[in-house]
């Protein structure tokens, strides 16, 4: 860049710099705290970045392009400003912005907080695919929960280690963007059963029903210098009404309606709630089946809404696994396409088999999920049918092709011993990924 198209690019971010610190507190430059010029920097970036996020997904719209959706209960990204910076190629260009305003940007990097989203290589590992395949320039995103905390915060307090609660949302998330009207209702509890209609044929009847609203919050996901910026979906748990709905509310319904709150609230407060109790395994288990329910639904809108025929979803969507933790996203899908979608088991089944791709991180006993039946029975009635369905047909097959070897059909099953097996250590593993 030449020196004077440089000073011009310069000027034009100070302009654009200050105008949105301006709008953001109504107050001058040298007034504002550290953690204001931070949120200062970050809203000019996304200014910056927010056109190529819609052109992206126009293309990937018009185009109708076949797009990745990276399921993962974690993604450990990291503090994504320096990050953006380069990938937008605007670093230095800012870094002199600022000093001509007397700031110094490396000073401000550690008012973002880390995003308390992931723990450990499961989570990088996801948060690297989700960067890469931007920085490639391909159809790709990601789909977790917004915790509210994250695992812990460690301290050192009087020479002693001190594990807090992550209050990283304190301040909030300067990268997400919450985007209410393309929130989702997942279903927990109630009574699911099939009732034969007047035609002979069945229908569904889901009665019962608690319902969790889903709200997305997208976060960008920059590419490196290719002007592609992909989305990470985090999906917030939120009452889908208030006390409003009641009229005037008695006392009774009072304590229901804060027995409620308090139960969706739960729902995306801790990352990996302790599952040592028989209520902290059923939270992970509502946690898991709420960001997978809440992502295949809003998949199959866009869908609709881009006017791709549903029939067509493996040729255009691709929905991956990381480990074992989403793997309720094939019930998932099973039901929509056969409860909303009106598709036979056979056409279903195809369709998902297609579409869903699962990576295996281990076979350690201990991280091979497996859910009490009766948990989920109570909890996820209608998906639990849709397993049963699944582990029926499985295992005609497995009788099929060894018959009388029901030792291998009970190592196999994915119901077995009152537990729902999410993975079968044996030789020809049973997943009902």
């Amino acid at each position: 860049m030449a020196r004077r198209e440089r000073d011009a690019a310069v000027r034009a971010l100070q302009k654009r710099f200050i105008m949105t610190a301006h709008i953001l507190f109504g107050r001058a430059l040298e007034e504002l705290t550290d953690q204001e010029i931070y949120r200062t920097i970050t809203a000019t970036v996304k200014e910056l970045l927010s056109e190529d996020w819609i052109r992206t997904n126009r293309m990937y719209r018009e185009k109708q392009a076949k797009q990745v959706y990276y399921f993962s209960v974690e993604f450990l990204l990291g503090r994504l400003l320096n990050a953006n910076l380069i990938n937008l190629g605007i670093k230095d260009t800012l870094v002199e912005a600022l000093k001509g305003l007397n700031l110094s940007l490396a000073q401000f990097y550690d008012e973002e907080p880390d995003a308390g989203l992931g723990n450990g290589g499961l989570g990088r590992l996801a948060a690297c695919f989700i960067d890469s395949m931007a920085s490639l320039a391909l159809p790709a995103h990601g789909c977790s929960i917004r915790y509210k905390y994250g695992l812990f915060e460690q301290k050192i307090i009087d020479g002693n280690q001190v594990e807090l609660p992550d209050r990283w949302l304190r301040d909030g998330f300067a990268w997400e963007y919450r985007k209410p009207d393309k929130a989702v209702n997942v279903r927990f509890g109630g009574n699911a059963y099939m009732r034969e209609k007047d035609d002979g044929s069945l229908e569904l009847v889901h009665e019962g029903y608690t319902t969790v609203l889903a709200v997305p919050y997208d976060v960008p996901v920059v590419g490196a210098e290719n002007h592609t910026v992909n989305t990470l979906r985090l999906w917030n748990a939120e009452v889908d009404r208030d006390l409003t709905a009641y009229g005037i509310p008695t006392q009774g319904q009072r304590q229901d309606w804060q027995r409620y709150k308090q139960m969706v609230e739960s729902v995306t407060e801790f990352l990996y709630p302790d599952d040592s109790s028989y209520e902290g395994r059923r939270l992970r288990l509502i946690q898991e089946y709420f960001f997978v329910s809440a992502g295949v639904q809003s998949i199959l809108r866009y869908m609709k809404k881009s006017r791709i025929d549903i029939h067509h979803i493996s040729d255009k969507i691709a929905i991956h696994i990381n480990d074992t933790h989403p793997a309720l996203a094939v019930a998932e899908l099973m039901r929509l396409l056969i409860d909303e979608e009106r598709f036979t088991w056979a056409e279903a089944w195809k369709l998902t088999v297609g579409t869903m791709a699962y990576t295996n991180h281990t076979i350690m006993p201990e991280a091979l999920e497996k859910w009490p039946a009766d948990m989920v029975k109570s909890l996820l009635p209608r998906i639990y049918l849709i397993i049963d369905e699944i582990n029926r047909r499985f295992l005609a097959d497995v009788r099929h092709q060894y018959p009388g070897d029901e030792a291998r059909v009970r190592a196999l099953s994915i119901i077995q011993d009152g537990q729902v097996h999410i993975w079968r250590d044996s030789p020809s593993s049973a997943v009902i990924a």
